[in-house]
């Protein structure tokens, strides 16, 4: 398998037994073919490895790592299939989303584009059965670190980014990880694209949703000022923004 055409792709999983097999299948279903899956192990308890292990054995593109103790953090599993990846590309998908068939073929050939580090799409939402629930995230069709500042736009199911124009990039042991590790390759001076459609849904789980909106407006604040160090001045202006397009999501 060639580095230069190889997108790997990390899949966290903790007691994801229940989707597990749709989330592998649909990388399977990839038109993209040269790929290597990591799936992580956070120390299930259910018969996650059982399966991850079983795909495994009839596909040498797919791999199992499993950590050594339960991390409690999505971070640390998806930091050690980082670690291992051999491919240029790099892309996240945990064990309760899927991809569409197409994804890859349709965002690879975009890095081709100058200075594109990194790609993403757009995404539908579904529920826990997996329907889909009349709601498509909508992404703009270009961003960089300032502008992804005033709130995160890349869904981190659907973002691939390229390790040879931004090095490999680890993710933190902090609420939204994944708005901090999007803004810190971001930061490395990269474009990033949008591929202009759906190719991922992302599975809702039913949480409170006002208990969501209250600690996901902490774990952005202390982004801010405690991960990126910004000034009070810089930080109250990114989170106005960040505030701003929350509101409007839900009018």
């Amino acid at each position: 398998m060639e580095k230069n055409n190889c997108v790997s792709i990390i899949m966290a999983c903790y007691n994801g037994e229940k989707f597990l097999s749709a989330a592998i299948e649909s990388v399977l279903a990839q038109t993209y073919k040269t790929w290597e899956l990591l799936v992580c192990d956070d120390c299930s308890t259910d018969n996650s490895a059982l399966i991850a292990k079983s795909y495994a054995e009839k596909d040498n593109r797919i791999k199992y790592l499993c950590m050594e103790t339960n991390s409690g953090s999505p971070a640390l599993p998806r930091n050690m299939g980082i670690e291992s990846a051999s491919g240029r590309y790099i892309a996240i998908l945990d064990c309760d989303d899927i991809w569409l068939p197409a994804k890859l073929e349709k965002q690879i050939p975009l890095f081709e584009k100058e200075n594109v580090g990194v790609v993403y799409s757009d995404y539908e939402v579904i529920d826990i059965d997996g329907k889909p629930i009349n709601k498509v995230i909508h992404a703009p069709l270009k961003t960089n670190y300032s502008k992804n500042l005033h709130g995160n736009v890349i869904g981190n199911l659907t973002g691939v980014f390229d390790t040879e124009k931004c090095g490999k990039v680890y993710q933190q042991k902090i609420g939204a990880e994944d708005y901090l590790f999007w803004l810190e390759i971001l930061r490395t001076g990269v474009k990033a694209v949008n591929a202009g459609e759906v190719l991922a849904q992302y599975r809702e789980a039913n949480l409170s949703l006002s208990g969501n909106k209250a600690r996901s407006a902490m774990w952005t604040w202390n982004i801010y000022r405690k991960s990126l160090k910004l000034s009070i001045i810089k930080c109250v202006w990114c989170f106005c923004f960040y505030v701003f397009k929350a509101v409007l999501k839900h009018i």
